[in-house]
């Protein structure tokens, strides 16, 4: 059947440009295109590395599979028909949409994605510098996602690493232990335990509430009070949950006999941060078990981990 002009979306094209035939090929495209570039069989076979013959059968087979004539032959010049024209900016996108989407699936090398969030912002500068510094031809992003959306990206290879705390639990991901963080208590100046100019002990702070996120947004800091107290010997005591998109240091300032622990010292007025050595959480990268070795990611978790080389 002729193939007659198509106005519609590019997406109805593609659908109808199919529709024409289930047997077409991504090379007998790529044919098509090089021959129209070329205006010849011959300079096309050159430049797809293939024989003139090779070119001329695709092609044939091509036009009796639409039932139209693509290409004027009569001519010195080999030259398009309406039907050609009609198909070949078509062909281009086509063959642009199969190479957007190698490339989107395709190890790259030089390019490294990190999928985390702003508390670890600051560890992980340091670490992005010395990689550019090497390797200036690098391109590294920091993308922002919760918890969740991390370990999808990298399950989906949308990102290269996860960077998380505390364990995990995904068929097809691994964590790569990198450094052991110390979350801080923290407290308002007019609290009880600011007088003792030391990290209060767990005993101490059972005394007084804590304030944190819902345990199904902040299960991770929930969990490390509870096993922290639980090996004291005593029990933790809740105070109002931090409500989303509330400051956690409004909520000190408004009730000072409470506390909560935070991932990084804020070193601002009106709160009071100490490290306490019996707070830990082991900060890991989360990788797929799948992925292609990559120089440049290992060099990376390397920087990541303080030094520590990886075998």
């Amino acid at each position: 059947m002729p193939l007659n002009p198509i106005d519609h979306s590019f997406t109805d094209d593609i659908y109808l440009f199919y529709s024409y035939s289930e047997g077409m090929e991504f090379r007998q495209l790529e044919y098509l295109t090089a021959v129209a570039d070329t205006g010849g069989f011959s300079k096309a076979a050159e430049r797809c590395f293939v024989s003139q013959s090779a070119i001329s059968h695709q092609i044939a087979a091509l036009e009796r599979e639409l039932g139209t004539e693509l290409f004027d032959r009569s001519t010195r010049r080999v030259r398009l028909t309406e039907a050609g024209e009609t198909l070949l900016p078509r062909a281009r996108e086509l063959l642009g949409l199969r190479d957007a989407a190698i490339a989107a699936v395709s190890p790259q090398p030089n390019r490294i994605r990190i999928a985390a969030n702003m508390s670890f912002a600051g560890s992980a500068l340091a670490a992005v510098s010395a990689i550019r510094d090497r390797h200036p031809d690098a391109e590294i992003d920091f993308l922002i996602k919760p918890f969740a959306q991390r370990i999808e990206a990298v399950a989906a290879g949308d990102a290269d690493i996860a960077l998380i705390r505390g364990s995990l639990d995904h068929e097809g991901l691994y964590l790569d232990p990198l450094w052991i963080e110390q979350p801080v208590v923290a407290f308002s100046p007019r609290h009880r335990l600011a007088k003792l100019g030391r990290p209060p002990r767990p005993e101490e702070l059972a005394e007084y509430p804590l304030l944190l996120p819902p345990i199904e947004k902040q299960v991770l800091l929930h969990r490390l009070v509870e096993r922290v107290f639980a090996k004291a010997g005593v029990a933790t005591l809740l105070g109002p949950e931090i409500r989303d998109g509330h400051p956690v240091t409004f909520d000190l300032i408004n009730r000072p006999e409470s506390w909560t622990l935070l991932y990084e010292d804020l070193k601002q007025p009106g709160i009071i941060c100490r490290h306490n050595p019996a707070f830990t959480l082991t900060v890991s990268a989360a990788l797929r078990t799948d992925a292609a070795p990559n120089p440049l990611v290992a060099d990376l978790l390397t920087e990541l981990s303080g030094g520590y080389r990886r075998g």
